[in-house]
């Protein structure tokens, strides 16, 4: 499960659970990317502390890893070469369903698409008639409560001075408040 994860919230790891249990896969790994080319514009925090939050946000949990293999690449950081650095493990790709609907545009969305088997999370306010027409292979919709939690959301009320936490694990929200993450 990769993804910006600026913060990583309680969403992330209800999807992250519901996979766990749908999939039968053994592990779920969560993954920020180093250099989001598709948020180039919109100032995420550094790549350090997303990796620290997502590590944060994953620990104690048996089934889920954090994995900072793209937080280590240089330069813009890319899914299918992210697939690739995998070798021949089989591999469910977990996006939302807002993500998922622009698949198709992503730098080798095909081949993205043909390497791993996909998994949508579903989102508030996407339709799902766009995601299946994004998306060419079979994919499975994860069986998960519609949770109106967001990175956006959760920056924009830190910003102007309201309380994230429960909304993230407790440790995240030490270390957004210990850094002084999101704040003008």
């Amino acid at each position: 499960m990769g993804g910006t994860f600026d913060p990583p919230h309680v969403a992330h790891l209800v999807a992250g659970e519901a996979a766990y249990r749908q999939l039968g896969v053994d592990v779920v790994t969560f993954m920020p990317a180093g250099s989001p080319w598709q948020k180039a514009a919109d100032g995420v925090s550094a790549a350090e502390h997303r990796w620290e939050m997502t590590r944060l946000a994953v620990d104690g949990v048996e089934y889920f890893e954090a994995d900072d293999r793209e937080v280590r690449r240089e330069g813009w950081t890319f899914t299918i070469d992210t697939l690739e650095s995998y070798g021949d493990e089989d591999l469910v790709v977990i996006l939302g369903a807002d993500t998922a609907a622009g698949l198709a545009s992503w730098v080798r969305g095909e081949e993205i698409m043909k390497r791993a088997r996909i998994a949508v999370v579903p989102r508030p306010g996407t339709d799902t008639g766009a995601v299946e027409a994004a998306i060419e292979e079979p994919f499975t919709w994860l069986d998960m409560p519609l949770l109106e939690v967001s990175g956006t959301m959760l920056r924009r009320r830190s910003r102007e001075g309201g309380s994230i936490r429960f909304l993230v694990r407790d440790a995240v929200w030490q270390y957004v408040v210990k850094h002084d993450l999101y704040r003008p």
